[in-house]
């Protein structure tokens, strides 16, 4: 039978202002992306997104972004590869704590909006994560766009690397995702979405915005917990995988850490 995990980008409350159909889409997701502040979210809403992780039995990862909250970390920035290993080990190690604090681990980290795409292309940011997530625990998975630079650096050096794909984003011809500014960037069809999904595990294929199909590795099938649809569409997708034989479940989970004291 195959399997694939389904993940949501989640967390991204802060404040008094509230984002995402975190609510409804938990119950249906195997993995979760929390927010850490950067982007996104803020401690109390890393608490609670934590405790409703454990409730459900979903993986906790840790989804750093860059320090642009009025960009929705949507922005490049001119960064250095020292810049990105920093950001990373300090937004994953503010979820490891509220992780551990309440009896789970963060399982996998994924690089969040400009940040995921400028290492799915450039080696050197690419190898400031793998770098960022080895030493703080090469237990952890690291989630990345199928196939791009930012799988094979974490291939090269042992790492887990999960290979992602997405139900709600197109796809330019040379794999990449079709940038947020132009039109034809996200997939507004449910049922399209839910087939593209089933597609891409079946057959390890999805056909791109310029026409050609392109081979692509579903290990774990994404799609954004800000849709305004998004727990109708995770519903729809996670059903029409369910119904074409697919078996849903996160990818490397290991246990919870021990917390006994001698």
């Amino acid at each position: 039978m195959k399997s694939v995990d389904l993940n949501c980008d989640l967390g991204e409350s802060f404040g008094a202002w509230h984002i995402g159909a975190d609510t409804e889409v938990m119950p249906h997701i195997t993995s979760a992306n929390i927010a850490c502040g950067f982007h996104a979210g803020d401690p109390a809403v890393m608490r609670r997104t934590v405790a409703a992780c454990l409730e459900h039995g979903v993986a906790i990862g840790a989804h750093p972004g860059f320090p642009d909250l009025v960009g929705f970390g949507r922005r490049e920035m001119d960064v250095s590869p020292d810049d990105v290993h920093d950001l990373v080990v300090y937004q994953v190690g503010a979820l490891h704590a509220f992780a551990r604090s309440a009896g789970g681990r963060v399982q996998h980290v994924k690089p969040h909006g400009a940040l995921y795409n400028m290492a799915a292309r450039r080696i050197d940011l690419a190898n400031a994560i793998v770098r960022a997530v080895r030493g703080l625990d090469e237990s952890i998975s690291l989630f990345g766009l199928a196939g791009s630079t930012l799988i094979a650096a974490a291939e090269s050096v042992g790492l887990r690397a999960v290979h992602e794909v997405f139900a709600d984003r197109a796809y330019l011809a040379d794999g990449t995702l079709v940038p947020r500014s132009r039109s034809d960037a996200t997939v507004h069809d449910v049922a399209l979405a839910a087939r593209r999904a089933v597609r891409m595990v079946q057959e390890g294929r999805v056909t791109s915005v310029d026409g050609p199909d392109l081979s692509v590795r579903a290990d774990t099938i994404c799609i954004h917990g800000d849709r305004p649809d998004a727990g109708t569409m995770v519903a729809a997708v996670r059903g029409a995988l369910h119904a074409a034989g697919i078996d849903v479940r996160a990818p490397f989970v290991a246990a919870r850490p021990d917390r006994t004291r001698s």
